[in-house]
């Protein structure tokens, strides 16, 4: 790799990162692997086309992988990212505003959506 095609692949890297949108995707799939696009809809409060074009800069830009699971397209953290700049940056990721009380409080909502409920294949239980 060339100096220029390196300093580009790290500034495309950078700017994935850039979005406080992309930045909780990559909080909330640190803490729950395998969550769907609806699911990351549901927490960030904005539209899935938009949710969509961040998972697929993410994901081009080595920080998220994707699989298929039946209807489902389920979202993790890269394990061998091809990007070193992503997967550096990965690496750090773990400490990144862990102390954060709001960060805490969204994480806990991580864990409780479900894709059933969001998409009204199943009832939500009375609470």
């Amino acid at each position: 790799m060339n100096i220029d095609s390196a300093l580009k692949k790290l500034t495309r890297t950078m700017k994935a990162l850039s979005d406080p949108s992309r930045v909780r995707i990559l909080k909330y799939l640190q803490h729950r692997s395998g969550m769907c696009v609806c699911e990351l809809t549901a927490l960030l409060h904005i539209s899935q086309p938009t949710v969509s074009k961040h998972l697929k800069l993410l994901e081009e830009t080595g920080f998220v992988e994707s699989s298929k699971e039946g209807l489902w397209v389920n979202y993790a953290l890269a394990r061998h990212s091809e990007n070193p700049f992503a997967a550096a940056m990965l690496r750090e990721l773990s400490s990144w505003l862990e102390e954060e009380p709001a960060i805490q409080e969204e994480l806990v909502r991580a864990h409780r959506v479900r894709r059933e409920v969001v998409t009204g294949r199943q009832s939500i239980p009375a609470t």
